[in-house]
């Protein structure tokens, strides 16, 4: 029994290869034999029409599946497309029942005629950067080419409405040296193939509508045939905002802050420094991922401008702050018309009232005793000389006959007496007269820091009541104006 078993065993292993070749001989000599038929005589230069003066029908579409990089400096566009080429090639026809009903087969595209078209507005060092697939047949003659392929092409960016802009990058095809009516190109769709694009983080599809041109140029009479096809995105502006726009509006407030701290401080003017170079720094983080073009200027970079402006303006009114705050009655004098603007107009006009007022009510009040002193002083004096019959400076009396009148001997120590008192009061008078005058000209001098102080002040009001205006104002005509400020 054994030896029987192995004696069939090479039978049974020879009658399974001949049944494997026999089965894989039913499709692959017929495949063979189509190839060789249908290529035998076929010319890939020879345009597959039956009538030489008919065009060639060619319906070409497009499929986006994402969409990897817009670069603005360089103002160029970066997708992944799979192109959808159709068209019918009389040469490449069969009978499906003399080769086994083979119904379609696929050949390199080196061995076919294929149409040349290109993008006209690729940026790509190679031009045609499509991956060289299959063609797949029918039996009547009909050609389906899908090449994939990374696209990058020119796009000119509108910087207008940066971070918040639309952008629309056409994308033209067509043939390189075939025109209308030799090549005519068909739109099977009016929109590219959307359904398996990949969501990009930057930028919102909105559309890729395709349009199909007939130009005429001066130069031929032939028109030429292009399909173009617009790609229309949208920023997303949630970037931007956290990183670009907020911090500049935090530091354009900031700058309001320079005019409420105090002069005396010592950091008003440096604030105002640090924060336009803040800006500055901002500005040129922008110009790096912004085209050099002089045909527009983005709303965000009119922004920062009108911000650096205001800083820059906060930054000499800062100076001239400053300047009116340390000036004092030995350097300078206020002219009539700058009490009457910062010292009586603005301050009504803003409700503000100046420092210290009771203060120099008091000052004012103790001049007034002073003087009511001095006259009582003088009254004084005034009494005893008529009394004693002597002048007022107490000089030796003299007659109206030019000799010295003498006193009697009971009235001299009483004279004597009373002009010893009176020159004390006259030596307090004269130390008091002194303070006086000593304390009257620092209240002077004082009254006119005081008014320049003040002045200082109501230009410190002044100024931050106008920068917070102009912050609000340039803060929602520039951001707020976009056409859109969607995330």
């Amino acid at each position: 029994m054994t030896r029987k078993r192995w004696c069939r065993f090479p039978a049974l292993l020879i009658t399974l290869c001949f049944f494997n070749l026999f089965q894989r001989s039913t499709q692959g000599p017929h495949e063979r034999k189509l190839l060789n038929d249908i290529l035998r005589n076929y010319n890939v230069m020879e345009r597959p029409v039956s009538n030489e003066s008919d065009p060639l029908l060619l319906s070409f579409g497009l499929t986006l599946q994402q969409l990897i990089d817009v670069d603005e400096k360089n103002e160029q566009i970066v997708t992944n497309l799979w192109l959808t080429l159709e068209w019918v090639d009389v040469n490449l026809r069969w009978n499906v029942s003399q080769y086994g009903g083979i119904r379609d087969i696929r050949i390199a595209p080196k061995y076919l005629w294929k149409p040349d078209v290109l993008m006209y507005n690729s940026a790509d060092e190679r031009i045609d950067s499509t991956f060289p697939t299959n063609i797949v047949v029918q039996h009547n003659g009909s050609c389906s080419y899908i090449p994939p392929g990374i696209f990058k092409s020119t796009c000119k960016i509108d910087i207008t409405w940066f971070p918040f802009d639309d952008q629309k990058c056409i994308m033209k095809f067509g043939s390189w040296t075939y025109d209308g009516n030799a090549l005519d190109l068909l739109l099977p769709s009016e929109e590219a193939d959307l359904s398996n694009y990949l969501v990009n983080g930057e930028w919102d599809l909105i559309g890729f509508p395709g349009v199909r041109n007939v130009i005429y140029y001066t130069c031929c009479p032939e028109p030429y045939v292009d399909i173009t096809f617009t790609l229309h995105i949208r920023r997303r502006t949630l970037y931007y905002g956290f990183n670009l726009i907020i911090p500049c509006v935090l530091i354009s407030s900031m700058a309001l802050l320079g005019f409420a701290l105090p002069p005396d401080s010592g950091e008003k003017l440096t604030l105002g420094v640090t924060i336009l170079l803040s800006l500055t720094v901002f500005m040129l983080q922008l110009a790096q991922s912004m085209p050099p073009t002089s045909d527009a200027v983005s709303i965000i970079g009119t922004y920062f401008a009108c911000t650096m402006v205001m800083v820059a303006f906060s930054v000499v009114m800062t100076v001239v702050v400053l300047n009116y705050h340390h000036r004092n009655s030995d350097t300078h004098e206020m002219p009539d018309c700058i009490k009457s603007i910062f010292l009586v107009w603005l301050p009504w006009i803003l409700r503000m009232s100046r420092p210290g007022r009771k203060r120099r009510e008091k000052s004012v009040l103790f001049n007034k005793k002073m003087k009511e002193l001095e006259l009582k002083e003088r009254s004084s004096r005034s009494l005893l000389a008529n009394v004693l019959d002597i002048d007022d400076d107490f000089g030796p009396a003299y007659s109206t006959s030019g000799y010295f009148h003498v006193p009697s001997s009971d009235d001299s120590g009483a004279i004597h007496s009373c002009i010893t008192t009176q020159k004390e009061i006259s030596a307090i008078i004269r130390e008091l007269r002194y303070i006086t005058n000593h304390l009257r000209d620092d209240d002077d001098a004082n009254e006119i820091i005081a008014e320049w102080k003040f002045a200082a002040m109501v230009i410190d009001r002044v100024c931050l009541i106008m920068f917070t205006i102009f912050t609000v104002v340039s803060t929602f005509l520039c951001l707020f104006s976009a056409p859109h400020l969607s995330a």
